[in-house]
């Protein structure tokens, strides 16, 4: 029996997941790693735990698949996007991986002219924001520092594993174009982004397609895995495009929306589509197949803080805290009877790329419970997903079918609310592994075994189909027009309570 092995090195785990080649799941592993912040607002994490954690899940799938090493056919390759590690020229890593949440580019961010923050835009298709490694190298360019200044190369995880595992210096277009630093008219790296961040093409690595096959796996990775040392890996893409396409929405007719602990808008172009107003991100993924849209930075954060800070002891039950959550906001109408909550627990990326926004509840009575603010919570984040949409819309790129996945793809309440928020119909597949199954189907097309994505996809499954309630809309629809005026209208102030944690953090840390 023939199989495929798709591997997803996300931001709180490395996944192995080993699928027919018509998508469905023979065996997974999933191995944790935990994200560390040395200082506010640096977020980084341990290649090393990285690297072992992604070792342990394919050594736990091969073992357990009760399959052969010859069975396996090929591997692709889905990694998060915006990681940043220096490298000296052994491939000893001179910092942690810092990841896309770290802020403290933020400065840079700031002192960006307009003009600069234009032309970087039209060339890379990256938004200015603090997860871009453009802008955490240009905060070491100024702040001298000192891996920076001796590094030989500037990479992300999965390049960082591509040449410890395969000694091979690659990266896909997709990785590459979320580094801000890749030009996605012309597929290569942008000379003014390269100037801006004070490094040479020659520190990063050769951008190459999805389908680009690298063998030769390092002999001790092999016998630590059980993986022939032989076998073909795609190195694949960034998880947002290749969630997409383990979902089947491989045109620009269909739309993704992912909930994990942050979120995205995602939809797939067929050449560069830059938004004036630069609200939205665009990366190439394929000579003739780019990414549109936007993530956002709250997402199941928002839930996991909700249910510890407005659930009260009385109001859970047997079942398990999120369930009881859940429970107590499926008992409260659309609308959460006028009560706003702006989910900026962690500022918010797409459509506002504004790393000082403030989350908060606003019209808040005496007539509101805690059950009140838990639906809040719920809409607040589907709110800002559809701020996302909307701006995509204005560009002309809409559909009527919303694939929906990630950890709130689970939640029957939330679905509704997202259908009832975008006034559209979701779709949700059986298989929540779809960037595993992305990059896993990459690799069967990269070794001749498919086609083409259509052929990869076309027998996914979906598990449930979710219409939307015209009243809940209507409703919906009043209540986003304000939670937008809200988020405008508060931005300042946000600003200036963020210069104000700043400096009370720094005199923590001192």
């Amino acid at each position: 029996m023939k199989a495929v092995i798709g591997i997803d090195i996300g931001t709180t785990s490395a996944k192995a997941v080993v699928f027919h080649s018509n998508g469905s799941v023979i065996t997974e592993a999933e191995t944790p790693y935990p994200v560390l912040e040395p200082y506010p607002g640096h977020m980084e994490q341990d290649p090393h735990e990285i690297e072992q954690a992604l070792i342990s899940s394919l050594h736990e799938v091969v073992s357990t698949s009760d399959l052969s090493s010859t069975d396996f056919q090929a591997i692709g390759i889905s990694s998060a996007m915006h990681s940043l590690i220096c490298v000296d020229d052994s491939m000893r890593p001179l910092t942690n991986v810092i990841i896309w949440s770290d802020r403290r580019s933020v400065p840079q961010v700031e002192r960006l002219r307009p003009d600069e923050r234009k032309a970087l835009y039209e060339n890379t298709g990256t938004p200015i924001h603090p997860m871009s490694p453009l802008l955490k190298l240009r905060w070491m360019y100024e702040e001298n520092y000192y891996p920076y200044k001796t590094a030989a190369s500037y990479i992300s995880m999965k390049e960082y594993i591509l040449r410890k595992w395969f000694n091979q210096a690659v990266v896909d277009y997709a990785t590459a174009s979320a580094s801000g630093l890749f030009n996605i008219h012309h597929l290569e790296w942008d000379s003014y982004a390269l100037e801006y961040a004070g490094i040479s093409a020659e520190q990063l690595s050769t951008p190459v397609p999805p389908t680009h096959i690298v063998t030769g796996l390092d002999k001790k990775i092999s016998l630590q895995t059980g993986l022939q040392q032989d076998i073909p890996v795609a190195v694949g893409a960034s998880d947002g495009p290749l969630a997409n396409i383990g979902v089947g929405a491989v045109d620009n007719s269909k739309t993704v929306i992912t909930v994990g602990t942050s979120g995205a808008v995602r939809q797939f172009v067929n050449k560069p589509l830059l938004d004036p107003q630069m609200r939205v991100f665009c990366y190439a993924v394929n000579e003739n197949q780019y990414v549109m849209g936007g993530p956002t930075n709250n997402g199941g954060n928002v839930l996991d803080w909700l249910r510890k800070t407005v659930q009260s002891p009385e109001q859970q039950s047997e079942k398990s805290e999120v369930e009881s959550y859940l429970e107590m906001a499926g008992n409260i109408k659309a609308g959460s009877n006028g009560l706003l909550f702006l989910p900026f627990l962690n500022g918010e990326r797409a459509p506002h790329w504004d790393a000082t926004l403030k989350g908060s509840f606003f019209g808040l009575s005496h007539s509101h419970t805690n059950a009140h603010m838990a639906r809040a919570g719920l809409e607040g984040v589907i709110y800002a997903l559809y701020s996302i949409q909307e701006a995509m819309d204005t560009l002309g790129h809409s559909s009527d079918t919303i694939y929906a996945n990630g950890g709130f793809a689970r939640s029957e309440l939330w679905l509704q609310i997202l259908a009832d928020v975008f006034g559209r119909t979701v779709k949700v597949p059986v298989s929540h592994q779809s960037s595993a199954w992305g990059a896993a189907c990459t690799a069967l097309i990269a070794i001749g075994t498919l086609s083409s994505y259509e052929e990869g996809t076309q027998d996914i499954e979906f598990q449930t189909t979710i219409p939307y309630q015209q009243e809940n809309n209507r409703t919906y629809h009043e209540l986003y027009q304000l939670f937008k005026r809200l988020t405008e209208q508060t931005s300042s102030i946000a600003h200036w309570l963020h210069q104000i944690n700043i400096a009370q953090e720094e005199v923590n840390h001192e």
